[in-house]
């Protein structure tokens, strides 16, 4: 059985023993690790991969544990590719995030668009991204990711696309339902690296804001001529964009 996974964002080093912090020392409780069991931590911002550590002791509320040794091992898709998604309403945005992080989403940002049913503004956005960055980090204690994906803070498009650091993500795209748009794995086998794919809320974005991201230098590709739901048409751009391509048999001897 493979050893709990604990999300601990510091640097660690071999031989190291520590108490866990607060909320990572409640996930161990509830697993009912107990001293000698095995586990491993992810999360150093300096090294990345992954160490095993063991559990030392445990207290009613802390649990130290003693860090053996680490594994240089990434899990990351090939690609980066960024999702930034118009919030769709309830629990999707949250259904959105943990498959995403699955498998294996670079980032995402949250935006407000004219349809954008999730209305989120101050206090009460700062606690939503920080629920959908605790749940990116419970996926990939699940999936064995390494890198969890930054959940951005709320912004609206237009602010989001005037922000000079968008260039960083690679090349920009969205995903569109109008006639003649390049399907979206052709224009993946095409263009390779980091990029980062908008998608609209459930009504779908205005044709000013079309014309916006046209205007920032994004192409309108297509999924297909089926209408999807956001948190769908999200996960479709994810594996086409990070899946790598078919392996071709080699051609066998003339019969």
């Amino acid at each position: 059985m493979a050893a709990p996974r604990i999300h601990l964002p510091q640097p660690l080093e071999a031989g190291q023993t520590l108490t866990l912090p607060p909320e990572a020392a409640r996930h161990v409780q509830v697993l009912r690790l107990q001293p000698g069991d095995d586990l491993t931590l992810f999360g150093d911002p300096a090294r990345g991969g992954e160490w095993r550590a063991r559990v030392r002791a445990m207290g009613r509320r802390d649990v130290t544990v003693t860090v053996e040794a680490h594994a240089a091992v990434e899990r990351e898709p090939a690609r980066a590719v960024h999702l930034a998604v118009g919030m769709p309403a309830n629990e999707r945005m949250d259904w959105l995030v943990e498959k995403a992080t699955e498998l294996g989403v670079a980032s995402i940002q949250p935006l407000r668009t004219a349809r954008t049913v999730l209305r989120l503004d101050g206090e009460r956005a700062a606690r939503k991204v920080a629920h959908w960055q605790a749940v990116a980090v419970a996926a990939c204690e699940q999936c064995g990711g390494n890198r969890v994906p930054r959940v951005h803070p709320v912004r609206l498009l237009a602010d989001w696309l005037a922000d000079p650091a968008r260039a960083a993500l690679g090349a920009g795209v969205w995903l569109s339902l109008a006639a003649g748009s390049v399907p979206l794995p052709v224009w993946g086998a095409a263009h390779g690296g980091p990029c980062h794919v908008v998608l609209g809320p459930e009504g779908g974005l205005t044709e000013a804001e079309e014309a916006a991201l046209a205007q920032a230098g994004l192409a309108p590709l297509s999924l297909g001529a089926r209408t999807l739901r956001s948190e769908t048409a999200a996960l479709a751009a994810l594996v086409l964009l990070t899946s790598p391509p078919p392996v071709q048999p080699e051609a066998g001897p003339l019969p």
